[in-house]
């Protein structure tokens, strides 16, 4: 079965896209557009209260072979998140944040030196911020960086190295790239690229017919952004990270649009508030988080 691009709760859809576009002939052009919803439902913290979130997170993609050698593409995505905090005790009884808006703009470009080698370069600029607050305070910019290798038809192992400057630090995150056809119904691959919010991860996937197919994998995610000016931290950050083991049901609608349902546990999660240079000023853990969201993605 053919490798088909998907999308995941937590990243951007490039990657997939690129694995798709292998063998295209020069002048050929691919894009794709997608669009999830996905919420998190009311989670304690272990201090006492709790919190929930839900987002809408937009994306459209374009890559064109422009040899047989090299292809490059752009890539933009808005992301938006409402969250809802109740009494939590470790942040003084008082909401965080209430919203995260995450605007990205982004580059590819990639390189065949030989029939099995790619190189890939990715950079990219976010703006990850609260309402309220100075967006030229909530910079994120850098790099992935990919080197695979194609062994035989049904195996590509590679590394990378996301590398990006977060608003008050640089952050680096090595990881693993793998694309493995085990047989006719089952693959381990990439779910979804690296970025500012971690590595790739690990999905198995399982094929059940030409127009359905399960996975589930997991990986690492942590994202920081600026907290409004006038808030309960002014200028402050405000921090996210865990641990998101997922289970996707993807229906194939046609040969060109696909539509994936998830249902997930954030485990390990985390909280953060620190001061607008990156000093703690409150953390909190919270006991398993379960979310569920739908894609939708069409390829044009």
């Amino acid at each position: 079965m053919q490798l088909r691009p998907r999308t995941t709760l937590f990243a951007l859809v490039l990657f997939p896209m690129l694995v798709s576009a292998q063998g295209l002939p020069p002048g050929t052009t691919v894009s794709n557009a997608t669009l999830t919803v996905l919420g998190q439902f009311d989670t304690d913290f272990d201090a006492g209260g709790s919190f929930g979130w839900y987002g809408a997170f937009a994306a459209g993609n374009v890559l064109r072979q422009y040899t047989a050698q090299f292809a490059g593409g752009l890539s933009v995505r808005y992301d938006y998140e409402e969250w809802d905090f109740s009494n939590p005790s470790g942040f003084g009884g008082q909401a965080p944040w209430r919203n995260v808006n995450r605007p990205q703009f982004g580059a590819t470009f990639v390189y065949a030196p030989t029939s099995d080698w790619r190189l890939i370069l990715s950079p990219s600029v976010e703006w990850a911020y609260e309402s309220g607050a100075s967006t030229g305070d909530s910079l994120i910019y850098g790099a992935v960086a990919i080197a695979s290798r194609a062994f035989t038809p049904s195996l590509t192992l590679g590394v990378g190295a996301a590398v990006y400057r977060q608003i008050y630090k640089t952050k680096a995150s090595p990881f693993l790239v793998i694309d493995w056809k085990i047989d006719d119904r089952w693959r381990l691959a990439n779910p979804f690229p690296a970025g500012p919010a971690g590595g790739a991860g690990l999905e198995l996937t399982y094929a059940w017919s030409e127009a359905w197919e399960t996975g589930f994998g997991g990986s690492y995610r942590s994202y920081e952004f600026r907290l409004d000016s006038e808030g309960a931290v002014p200028g402050g950050i405000g921090q996210q990270r865990y641990v998101p083991l997922f289970l996707r049901v993807t229906s194939h609608l046609d040969r060109r649009s696909t539509v994936d349902f998830y249902a997930a546990a954030l485990v390990n999660g985390r909280l953060s508030v620190k001061n607008p240079n990156g000093g703690d000023v409150a953390n909190e853990n919270y006991r398993t988080a379960p979310v569920l969201g739908l894609t939708f993605q069409h390829r044009f």
